[in-house]
C-alpha cells in the first residue's frame, strides 16, 4: 500500500490511507476553479447522504491532483515572518463560500498551539517536513478538555494528511529549511475550534 495518504481521527490515530498514484492523475489543464467545483459537489453531496468526513478519499485524491498539475498552486506561498516565523497567503476564501484554501509556511523550528480545526481539513507538504504530534480526549467528567498525548508521525514532501473535525493536533516545521504546506478546510460551526492547554487541562477558542 502506498502510505503518501493519513487519516488522524478524533481518538488521535494517525492511519495510514493508500494513495493514487500520480501519473494516474496527470490533466492537461486542471485549475483551481475546476478543483473547487469537484470538492463544493463532494461536500454538497455528503450533506445529502452522509457525514463530510466520510468523503476524505475523495477529497485527497483531488488535492493530490490538483498540486500534481498546478504549478502555481505549488508555487504560491511566502516567506515565514522574521518575527513569527510564520505566513499564510489565502488561495480563496468567500464570504459564504464553505471552503478555505491556504499556503502555510512555517520557519525550522516553530510550532503551533494544540488544536483541533472544528471540520474536515486536508493537508499537503508542498516542501519541508513537520512533525505533528496527536491527542484524544481523556472523557473526565471533572476536566472535560483534559487531552493526553497518543503519538507524532513526521510528514515529508508528497504526503497528504486529512483529519476529522474534532481531531487534535499540533505542528513543529523540521529540518534545514521553511515548510510549506497547501491546507483546504471546510466550513466549520461557530465554537468548535479550540486551542488546549494539556498542563492547565482547559481549552479556548481558537
Amino acid at each position: 500500500m502506498n502510505t503518501k495518504d493519513w487519516l488522524i481521527t478524533d481518538q488521535g490515530e494517525c492511519q495510514p490511507r493508500p494513495a493514487a498514484r500520480e501519473w494516474d492523475l496527470i490533466r492537461e489543464y486542471y485549475y483551481l476553479h475546476r478543483f473547487l467545483t469537484e470538492i463544493l459537489d463532494l461536500v454538497e453531496r455528503s450533506k445529502q447522504e452522509s457525514e463530510q468526513w466520510d468523503y476524505l478519499p475523495q477529497i485527497r485524491r483531488l488535492v493530490r491532483q490538483l498540486i500534481t498539475n498546478s504549478y502555481w498552486v505549488q508555487t504560491q506561498y511566502l516567506e515565514p515572518c522574521p518575527q513569527t516565523g510564520r505566513a499564510i497567503m489565502t488561495l480563496y476564501d468567500e464570504i459564504g463560500y464553505p471552503l478555505t484554501i491556504q499556503n502555510v509556511s512555517f520557519a525550522p523550528g516553530v510550532s503551533s498551539p494544540i488544536h483541533n480545526h472544528g471540520t474536515w481539513g486536508v493537508v499537503a507538504v508542498l516542501k519541508g517536513q513537520e512533525k505533528h504530534r496527536f491527542w484524544r480526549p481523556c472523557n473526565d467528567a471533572e476536566f472535560p478538555s483534559k487531552i493526553e498525548p497518543t503519538g507524532e508521525k513526521i510528514f515529508r514532501t508528497g504526503e497528504i494528511i486529512s483529519f476529522t473535525p474534532n481531531a487534535i493536533h499540533s505542528i513543529e516545521a523540521i529540518g534545514e529549511e521553511p515548510t510549506v504546506t497547501f491546507n483546504l478546510y471546510g466550513d466549520s460551526l461557530p465554537q468548535s475550534r479550540f486551542e488546549f492547554n494539556p498542563t492547565t487541562e482547559t481549552a479556548k477558542t481558537f
